[in-house]
């Protein structure tokens, strides 16, 4: 017999995510990705410097989790960075001295030492001659700025030397040199100039560059913090302890563990005004639970036995015991929290356009700013004053706003967007979504309920007289219908008595329920029916006094349900899944923006055509199995369009995958399944939350570009104004550092975005 050989399976990647200490500039990021992408069991390494991490795709197999990371830490190392540890949780507090901030603490140093360099200068400008009383000794110049040069500074010449080992280039090679070259010029003069003469000296222009760009870099990280606040505001949702009820076995009074130390089928107890521990089902109370931080949904939802609960949300006025569903990193806040964190540490597809860029535009400069000070002294110009435009280009250059352009604005969009219960996957998915010119709607469970409603009732008799029948047939009914007449049962005020002597209901498959009931003892026993059209008329019950009903409503595309008592219908039911309250707005809102819609639908073409119309879809595809609308999709496609699928089922995660932008609504019908084909998620399952995922793709986009419009629009407007010596150092180095804080603070102005109105 011959041997069957099995074929190695191939290992499943290994992701490992670290914090990068010390990058300042988009060069930083490429030389970070380039050392660790040389690595071979490296297959893919993103370094984000909004968030200063690392993540780093392997396929090794053999290597343990921690030898990949002793190795991936010592390549950021060599490569001039610290390798840290992500802080999951971060405490807003800040560490004080005196009141101040311990982290600007080197840049207030900085600045008091420089403050006595620049002042002279300023007062030069209103008045020469105030400027020449104020301008201290050489000396002393030369004193307050060697500290800052080689003492507060000394970071940009160990990030330089770094660079310049690995053959590389960076924004800290640039302030070192062009620091450096005024520093070195000015004790230059000083120590050559002649007896008597007072040289003039450029001491302020290195010492205040310094100092600029430390305050620039200290401004920026504080900035930084706020566009990671909608991580750190979902990681202090969950509580670190539960209270255990006792089992019967192990524990006989409520105890307090540890969140980590609950398993799935544990009975926890949430008091009155706390947050839940973790998932699960409400096995005891009823209370109302704000779960606007996971879902955006802005009011407590009524919560009773057996329904789902989020650990995370907050509980109302009652307290409630929950059977645990999932726990720990498995819990969906914990899923959330992956989500968002992931799709700021995946880099957008803009973004390596520009890393691209940086790669050679810090080389570009260096041979820009030589060029410069060789045609100065070309010219005939003096050394010093070649050497300070050739500073002032040095300065003007770095690319730091270059660098933070693009994620800044990114996990700023995706922070928001998550406040607004809408996940975005990755960034990918976010900067592809503006170009949507298309959006595909499944039917069920989008656009309406996706569970069967009673949309209307005929009554051929006294309503009050026919209710005890209907409640005999369909109280222990499991059918679907059955379940949207008790529904409709207990939305009515009117009481009524059981029916009389009435036997159980005996089920019909696949046609309806029978119910028998003698009124009175000497009465004959009644037969009531419910259930199909086609039961009844094989039943041979007359149906002509209900034949006007029942064409309006094939019209309006409803499922007929009829109450026959004995040889007589004397009541009808149509059936509908029940458009969400905000489905036809939503379609409007996508139409008014230029958007085409379209409905996908299994059901045959009347029917979907009935419910497209009433949401105001005109395009319509019907008896669509899961293969036809992932066709679909791939069809309009090839057309050029550009396509955002919106589903929440199983049958719709092809079509979700298929498309250019997949949207999953989270609900109870396999959302899940839908969730992990999609790129975007919405927590509430809102059909004008699709309006909101494309609306803030748009406006993230609309920062992107503005903000690379004026990083670019600096440097190549800075440049040859430095160049040419119509700027100084001094200011190179304010706007320089100015320019990192701007970009920022623009991407932040994203936190003033609203979804629209219903």
């Amino acid at each position: 017999m011959e041997e069957t050989k099995t074929m190695p399976s191939k290992p499943s990647p290994i992701v490992i995510d670290l914090g990068v200490g010390g990058m300042t500039c988009a060069s930083c990021v490429g030389r970070v990705e380039k050392a660790l992408k040389k690595q071979s069991f490296v297959s893919d390494a993103v370094v984000n410097l909004a968030t200063e991490t690392a993540r780093i795709t392997t396929d090794a197999s053999s290597e343990s989790v921690e030898e990949l990371e002793r190795q991936i830490k010592r390549t950021i190392r060599d490569a001039g960075y610290e390798p840290q540890p992500i802080i999951q949780a971060e405490d807003d507090q800040t560490a004080l001295w005196l009141g101040i901030d311990r982290r600007f603490l080197p840049t207030l140093l900085a600045l008091l030492l420089a403050t006595p360099l620049i002042v002279p200068m300023v007062a030069g400008l209103i008045s020469p001659q105030r400027g020449m009383a104020l301008m201290l000794p050489a000396a002393w110049q030369f004193a307050l700025a060697t500290p800052v040069q080689f003492g507060l500074g000394w970071t940009f010449y160990k990030s330089a030397w770094h660079a310049l080992r690995a053959r590389s280039s960076n924004m800290e090679l640039l302030v070192a040199i062009g620091t450096t070259a005024g520093w070195a010029l000015s004790t230059w003069l000083w120590l050559t100039a002649a007896d008597g003469v007072v040289a003039h000296l450029y001491y302020e222009g290195s010492a205040v560059v310094i100092a600029l760009v430390l305050l620039g870099k200290y401004l920026e990280t504080r900035t930084k913090r706020e566009t990671t606040q909608a991580i750190r505001a979902l990681q202090t949702l969950q509580p670190p302890v539960a209270r255990l009820l006792p089992d019967g076995i192990k524990r006989d009074e409520i105890t307090e563990v540890a969140i980590g130390e609950l398993f799935v089928g544990d009975i926890i107890r949430v008091l009155a005004g706390e947050r839940l521990p973790a998932d699960g089902e409400i096995v005891s109370g009823q209370s109302s639970v704000d779960e606007s931080m996971v879902t955006g949904e802005p009011l407590p939802i009524a919560k009773k036995i057996g329904d789902r609960v989020v650990g995370g949300t907050l509980n109302g006025e009652a307290s409630l015991d929950i059977r645990v569903s999932a726990t720990d990193t498995k819990s969906l806040l914990a899923q959330i929290i992956s989500m968002v964190a992931d799709a700021q540490a995946v880099k957008a597809p803009v973004q390596r356009h520009v890393d691209q860029v940086a790669a050679v535009f810090v080389p570009v400069v260096m041979v820009i700013a030589l060029a410069t000070l060789l045609g100065w002294l070309a010219t005939g110009a003096p050394v010093e004053e070649a050497v300070v435009n050739m500073v002032a280009v040095l300065v003007i250059a770095c690319p730091c706003a270059l660098g933070l352009a693009t994620p800044a604005a990114m996990m700023v969009g995706t922070g928001v967007a998550a406040k607004q219960g809408i996940l975005i996957k990755d960034a990918i998915a976010l900067e592809v979504a503006h170009r949507v010119d298309t959006v595909v709607f499944d039917k069920t469970g989008t656009l309406t309920q996706g569970v069967p409603a009673v949309q209307a009732v005929h009554f051929l008799e006294d309503e009050i007289t026919i209710l005890p029948a209907i409640a005999a047939l369909q109280g222990e009914n499991p059918h679907p219908l059955a379940a949207a007449v008790r529904s409709w049962l207990a939305d009515r005020d009117q009481s009524f008595a059981p029916l009389p002597a009435a036997q159980g209901a005996t089920n019909q498959p696949g046609q309806g329920v029978v119910v028998l009931a003698r009124p009175e003892a000497d009465k004959p026993v009644v037969t009531w029916r419910m259930g199909s059209e086609a039961w009844m008329q094989s039943l041979k019950i007359d149906l002509s006094a209900c034949e006007e009903t029942l064409a309006a409503w094939r019209l309006d595309g409803y499922s007929v349900g009829m109450l026959a008592r004995d040889e007589s219908v004397v009541a009808l039911f149509g059936f509908g899944d029940a458009l969400k309250e905000t489905a036809a707005s939503a379609v409007s809102a996508l139409r008014r923006v230029g958007l085409d819609v379209v409905m996908m639908s299994g059901d045959n073409v009347a029917a979907a055509e009935i419910m497209a119309g009433r949401v105001g879809i005109e395009k319509v595809f019907a008896k669509c199995l899961p293969k036809d609308k992932s066709d679909r999709v791939q069809a309009l496609q090839q057309q050029g369009h550009a396509v955002a699928f919106v589903g929440d089922g199983i049958n719709d995660a092809p079509a979700l995958s298929a498309s250019d932008v997949g949207i999953a609504m989270n609900s109870a019908r396999h959302g899940d399944v839908a969730m992990n084909a999609a790129g975007i998620t919405l927590m509430r399952a809102d059909p004008l939350l699709v309006v909101a995922s494309l609306q803030i793709s748009r406006e993230t986009v609309k920062k992107i570009r503005q903000n690379l419009f004026w990083a670019f629009a600096y440097n190549v407007a800075g440049i040859p104004l430095a160049a040419l010596g119509f700027l100084n150092p001094v200011v190179a180095g304010a706007a320089m550092a100015m320019s990192s804080v701007s970009v920022m603070t623009n991407a932040l102005m994203l936190n003033r975005w609203k979804p629209p109105a219903p």
